[in-house]
């Protein structure tokens, strides 16, 4: 198996358009990465190598375990008593954000989230860590009511004219297509939601909230939209094919694209 060095990330990263300075938004795969057995560590190192001083690396490490509405809890809790679906929301521990793992998201995201210096906002849901000179200013505001719209990274982001790097994954994954949500002609609907968290005092306490309902069964179909603009530079990074694009641009298709083809 070919794996790829620090060095080789570097080049493939800039060869694909990753300037120095820039602000990234990055969605990995590490497996389909390849990189050598440092792993995570390797991709990060080429990455701020990459970036340099000025840049920002930020990842998604949302923890959808701890509502009782996502598609993470119900396929725990499938088939499961009344009983048995309490005693499995009484054991969802309260979202810490120093500590608490991500789900679902990969290797590179929890390492980025646990490496000295990054800064995580705090989302019980759906937060983001980020790691470089902006990385307090973007992870600062992330309203609880407000998943991935305006008052979150996201919207930090696209005020920043971040990027958004897909290493070795789909458009099915991109969260920056949710920020388009936020601004349809026809908002989402809200809906009930629930989590817990660690208040100042460390105890465990429930937060019931209504946001917007997110859906991204479409997403792969926007990213369709986002390469058929022309506006995504694509190339191998490792042993992955990889996308770059400027993350206001896929926002700004996003939202067009669903206002045309979401009906409801």
């Amino acid at each position: 198996m070919i794996v790829a060095d620090r060095v080789t990330l570097a080049a493939q990263l800039r060869a694909l358009g990753l300037p120095a300075g820039a602000t990234v938004l990055a969605h990995c795969a590490l497996s389909r990465i390849r990189p050598d057995p440092a792993g995570p560590a390797t991709l990060l190192a080429a990455l701020r190598d990459t970036l340099g001083e000025a840049g920002t690396v930020v990842v998604p490490t949302s923890t959808p375990g701890n509502s009782i509405t996502s598609r993470a809890f119900r396929a725990v809790t499938a088939g499961m008593s009344s009983a048995q679906v309490a005693a499995a929301e009484a054991a969802i521990p309260a979202f810490d954000p120093a500590h608490s793992p991500v789900e679902g998201v990969g290797a590179f995201a929890e390492h980025v989230r646990r490496c000295a210096g990054a800064r995580r906002s705090r989302h019980p849901h759906s937060s983001f860590a980020a790691l470089g000179r902006d990385a307090a200013a973007l992870t600062a505001v992330h309203d609880l009511d407000c998943h991935l719209g305006e008052r979150s990274p996201l919207g930090a982001l696209y005020a920043g004219d971040a990027l958004v790097l897909l290493l070795g994954v789909g458009w099915s994954v991109c969260t920056a297509f949710h920020l388009a949500e936020y601004r349809l002609h026809r908002p989402a609907a809200q809906r009930a939601y629930r989590c817990y968290i660690r208040d100042d005092e460390g105890r465990r306490v429930r937060r019931d909230f209504r946001a917007p309902h997110l859906e991204d069964g479409d997403f792969a179909l926007v990213g369709q939209a986002v390469e058929a603009s022309g506006t995504a530079r694509a190339g191998r990074v490792g042993a992955a094919d990889c996308r770059l694009v400027r993350l206001r641009v896929a926002v700004d298709i996003a939202r067009a694209w669903m206002d045309e083809h979401r009906r409801t």
